[in-house]
């Protein structure tokens, strides 16, 4: 039988754990700061347990550890985009950003993504699997390690759908949220979808304060099927039910993203059709300039249009900002870092 992943444990299942193997329940109270609040690589370095019991952990358990492969710097903002390696040689995206609010970290969810949104480089080389909570929650503290700065909002918003891997998300939501861990507020969480209706339906009933985003991207369900093939299997009027019900339940905001695409979704009329379908919702909507991923099919909307689509939203009464882009000298878009790793390994392979 393997070696444990401790990280993978929550402070319940952490004291269950301690407790099975003959010591008191109170170290798994230690342990677990060490790990989540702390973030050792080294059972060695947790001082207040007794060698014995670092011993015992060291026989049946093992700290992840993941390894960065790639970090590329921007020299215009500061944004950071690391490509981290797993234990099983999967590779996947953080973005580290600075804001006036704090340093805030996008996390991925799954190794690849299936949802297929014609608009990201995510899905281009298919997908492999989910990422455990451990693995999730380990992208903060592995760049919180590089960075030596403190990670203080968090978004699920990285490689993958969070709610295609509902449990493993909403346990590392739990876990980096444990005021023994890393404490960040669920305010400070964000987590975005591309509609898996049934499971916002869940997080609404989780209890869990976090900020829910949805990947709208256009007005009508004929054109975000076009880009969306969830789209195909629930369409607005029962994403936009879900919603309402979320913030019914929750008493939280609902922020809307909405990639502008030239000539696709970016038009007065869809902009007064995204006003008719979020009146009277407790929402934000969030204009994303959609990034060029080396397709000629969607282009960025430009200036021009993009502020004639928000001021026509804010005129509305439909609160709507724009996405500052960061990190735009380097590969900012979700998923072209992670394929240019697996196009280099695919190379290396042939020869």
């Amino acid at each position: 039988m393997g070696k444990i992943n401790i990280n993978e444990f929550t402070l319940e299942e952490l004291e269950e754990y301690i407790e099975s193997i003959g010591e008191k329940k109170f170290h798994a109270k230690q342990i677990f700061k060490w790990i989540h609040k702390i973030g050792v690589v080294s059972f060695d370095e947790m001082t207040d347990i007794s060698k014995k019991l670092r011993d015992k952990l060291k026989e049946s358990t093992y700290i992840l550890n993941m390894e960065i492969i790639k970090c590329q710097s921007s020299k215009k903002d500061g944004t950071m985009k690391f490509l981290i390696k797993l234990l099983d040689g999967c590779a996947i995206e953080s973005v580290f950003m600075v804001y006036n609010h704090g340093n805030t970290l996008c996390v991925s969810t799954q190794v690849g993504c299936k949802m297929g949104c014609k608009f990201c480089a995510s899905t281009k080389d298919g997908f492999e699997r989910s990422l455990s909570a451990s693995e999730i929650e380990g992208q903060i503290l592995t760049v919180e390690r590089y960075t030596n700065k403190k990670i203080s909002n968090v978004v699920y918003m990285g490689i993958g759908e969070p709610l295609d891997n509902y449990d493993n998300v909403v346990k590392s939501i739990r876990i980096i949220n444990h005021p023994f861990g890393l404490n960040i507020g669920a305010r400070h969480i964000s987590l975005s979808t591309c509609g898996i209706v049934p499971n916002i339906y869940r997080l609404a009933d989780e209890n869990i304060q976090c900020t829910l985003s949805i990947s709208l991207h256009a007005t009508t369900d004929e054109k975000r099927q076009s880009i969306m093939p969830i789209a195909n299997r629930y369409n607005i009027e029962e994403l936009l039910n879900a919603c309402k019900d979320y913030i019914k339940k929750t008493g939280r905001r609902i922020s809307f993203e909405y990639a502008l695409i030239s000539g696709k979704n970016d038009s007065y009329e869809d902009a007064m059709e995204l006003v008719r379908l979020l009146r009277g919702m407790i929402a934000h909507v969030n204009l994303i300039p959609v990034n060029e991923i080396k397709e000629k099919e969607y282009k960025k909307a430009n200036e021009r249009s993009i502020e004639k689509f928000m001021n026509t939203l804010n005129s509305c009464g439909i609160v709507t900002t724009v996405r500052r882009e960061l990190g735009s000298d380097i590969d900012a878009a979700c998923g072209q870092l992670r394929k240019k790793y697996i196009d280099n390994k695919k190379d290396c392979q042939k020869l």
